[in-house]
């Protein structure tokens, strides 16, 4: 396996990737090969296991690992794996901290724990006990729509000073958040802020964000790529042009049949049509009716169209 250097920071896409699930709603192997292989070859700069998208919230320990050792596995150290560890329980985030540097991740990444009510100074405790508990870098996650707190800008500074914590991941979509944390981080260029909504992507690394964890570089890695690059450019005639292609992933293919789930569900169904993955879920989420699943095809096939070369 090769070392990658945790000294510089990582910068591009880094999809959240989903995790494969066969009809028996175990870990698919054979997909995950599948699917790292399909997001290496187009491009991106990392892959983020065991997020939102990854449906982590839903899979036992031993299948999170499975997933963590096979992603090292075939990643093989050609680009960053970044492990999600959010638990309710530190001990718990702690535990599959020390594995996933054993299995050979490059960070990991940790929301607040979601079931508590908590204030500041108590999140600011956690994620300090967390650092100092295990082996890798840790990267903030702020997911206030499922864990009930938002990371403050204030603590994400005082936090930022733990050598061990490097960046913060926002999933808030709240622009005003982000542009106050870019301009407190302003003098520490190496703090890496990273954004979560992929329709935020391009506006994020205009001013001056690393890149975006965008759940749609899981199907159309190649265009998220371009459209960073095209931001990181300034090419803004580019990034337009792009920019479309993205909202019609996000309006087509992620609201799909009116569901709380329908990111997920349209993301994982539109994968099984390039045939990477099943469109397999963990309870108690599950599959599309087959009319939906034909609707989806119609409305997937009309947006590759315009986006495969």
């Amino acid at each position: 396996m090769q070392i990658l250097n945790q000294d510089t920071p990582i910068k591009g896409i880094i999809p959240p990737m989903v995790t494969p699930i066969d009809t028996k709603g175990k870990v698919d192997i054979q997909g995950v090969e599948k699917l790292v292989e399909h997001l290496i070859s187009g491009g991106v700069h990392g892959v983020f296991i065991l997020g939102t998208t990854g449906e982590f919230s839903s899979l036992d320990i031993a299948q999170k690992k499975e997933l963590i050792a096979s992603t090292c596995k075939f990643v093989n150290g050609r680009i960053p794996v970044l492990v999600g560890v959010t638990d309710v329980c530190l001990q718990g985030c702690i535990e599959l901290s020390k594995f996933a540097e054993r299995s050979g991740a490059y960070a990991v990444v940790a929301a607040p724990p979601y079931y508590m009510g908590i204030d500041q100074e108590e999140l600011y405790h956690f994620y300090e006990q967390l650092a100092n508990s295990i082996p890798l870098p840790l990267f903030l996650y702020n997911m206030p729509s499922h864990t009930k707190v938002s990371i403050d800008v204030e603590t994400a500074v005082a936090l930022s000073k733990h050598k061990k914590i490097i960046g913060l991941k926002d999933s808030s979509a709240n622009g005003s958040y982000f542009q106050s944390l870019q301009f407190n981080f302003n003098d520490q260029p190496d703090f890496v802020l990273m954004v979560g909504p992929e329709e935020m992507l391009a506006e994020t690394v205009l001013m001056g964000g690393y890149g975006g964890v965008c759940g749609g570089a899981n199907l159309f890695p190649k265009l998220y790529v371009k459209l960073y690059q095209a931001a990181v450019e300034n090419n803004i005639d580019e990034i337009i042009r792009l920019q479309k292609l993205v909202m019609s992933i996000s309006q087509k293919i992620y609201q799909h049949g009116g569901y709380k789930s329908s990111y997920l569900k349209g993301l994982k169904t539109s994968l099984s049509f390039l045939g990477i993955i099943q469109a397999q879920f963990v309870p108690p989420l599950f599959p599309f009716e087959p009319n939906e699943v034909e609707e989806l095809k119609v409305r997937f096939s009309k947006i590759a169209s315009m986006i495969i070369e």
